[in-house]
């Protein structure tokens, strides 16, 4: 009967331990996704304002005047 006592503690281990993992597999799993979740919400953000910063300086760019055209000078042959 001993065997048969040990079987079944060993079972109920290899059950609780089946079922921890499981649980700390999921809990990492959403501590995971939580993680990608928050890298993908500040590229959005950080994406945002480098689309405005790029947008304002390019209507800033385009409202100075142009620069004056360079005069070459032609080298006079002796």
């Amino acid at each position: 009967m001993s065997d048969d006592t040990d079987a079944k503690t060993r079972a109920a281990e290899r059950a609780e331990r089946s079922e921890r993992m499981a649980r700390e597999g999921a809990q990492a799993m959403a501590e995971h996704l939580a993680s990608v979740k928050a890298v993908d919400e500040r590229t959005v953000r950080l994406r945002a304002l480098r689309l405005a910063k790029e947008a304002e300086e390019a209507a800033a760019k385009a409202a100075e005047p142009p620069p004056p055209p360079k005069r070459s000078r032609k080298k006079v042959a002796s």
